[in-house]
């Protein structure tokens, strides 16, 4: 059974959490065993716990953001002491880049990072993909981590309870997560970030889309908080045109709502073509569409990040121009 080592910022402990859970199949089947810091017990001294951790694990992960990059713990204590091992050959180093941050000038820039091709995980349209490529990375290096020193010869055979429980005193199972809780605070907050996160992007991708192609023009307008409305010109005929809004319906007050008429009827109408609502895990909050509209791709069927959801109706406002 391989150690795995999580070397992360606490700011990203949701992300952590996500990733253990995606781990879960590779545990049960005693290919590994997970360790952090938050499962040091009280009264243990945090360094002590840390460096031993750390000295036993034979995968060190490092979970990278900004966050990871400016902890002055992880990246001047953890990052050195993981990259000696990986030269040394005692350990395998994994970098997992979490969010985007500056690392390919960190001492891990050469190493191999997950996901693939280094693709932060917030940044995928379907996260669960993202931590799948994850695991399955993870899968491979443990082909190659060296396997364990068979146990000294005092310790082979003993079947005496309480021979066994001084051997395992101080372990415990890494099956310690508990659901979280989400207060309506939280929820009215992810979905402002959301609209907010479309919005940017959409303004973005219009512009990108501009200098990209001769004859296009993209206009943009945020009509005001919860509100924003995009065209796509083709040598200036209106090609493409979508409202997005941010409540505005009885029914459907939380949500983010997509509809093909940027205009009046658009905007301030309960009418629309598709919705996103939030949807609550155990671990974390996100999007999901209610599949009003037909999109081969599949992601009205997951559960979204704010790329992903932003993804999916850029595609939906496109389309026309890639028929």
């Amino acid at each position: 059974m391989a150690k795995l080592f999580f070397s992360y910022s606490h700011k990203d402990e949701a992300l952590r959490d996500e990733l253990q859970t995606h781990l879960e199949m590779l545990k049960r089947s005693g290919a590994i065993e997970t360790w952090h810091d938050r499962m040091i017990p009280a009264g243990d001294e945090l360094d002590i716990a840390i460096d031993q951790k750390m000295e036993e694990a034979d995968v060190i992960l490092l979970l990278v953001s900004s966050d990871f990059l400016a902890s002055k713990y992880c990246f001047d204590v953890e990052v050195k002491r993981a990259m000696e091992r990986h030269e040394a050959g005692t350990a395998r180093v994994i970098p997992v880049i979490l969010r985007p941050c500056d690392w390919k000038h960190a001492p891990f820039h050469n190493l191999l990072a997950a996901p693939k091709d280094g693709r932060e995980i917030t940044m995928w349209p379907n996260r669960d993909q993202a931590f799948l490529d994850v695991v399955t990375q993870i899968r491979s290096a443990l082909a190659v981590v060296p396997p364990k020193p068979t146990p000294p010869e005092q310790y082979q055979g003993f079947h005496d309870p309480s021979v066994i429980f001084s051997q395992v005193f101080g372990q415990r199972s890494s099956n310690l997560r508990l659901k979280k809780t989400f207060t309506d605070a939280d929820k009215d907050r992810f979905m402002d970030d959301a609209f907010d996160y479309m919005a940017k992007f959409f303004e973005g991708s219009l512009d990108e889309l501009q200098k990209r192609n001769q004859g296009i023009e993209g206009r943009f307008k945020r009509i005001d908080a919860q509100c924003f409305t995009a065209v796509i010109y083709q040598n200036g005929d209106s090609v493409a045109r979508c409202a997005i809004r941010h409540g505005g319906s009885t029914a459907f007050k939380s949500g983010i709502a997509y509809s093909h008429d940027d205009r009046g009827s658009g905007i301030g109408s309960n009418s629309f073509n598709e919705m996103l609502s939030l949807e609550v895990g155990e671990q974390a909050l996100s999007l999901k569409s209610m599949g009003v509209s037909s999109y081969m791709g599949g992601l009205e069927r997951e559960s979204l990040s704010f790329e992903g959801a932003s993804e999916l109706y850029w595609t939906k406002l496109i389309e026309p121009l890639q028929r």
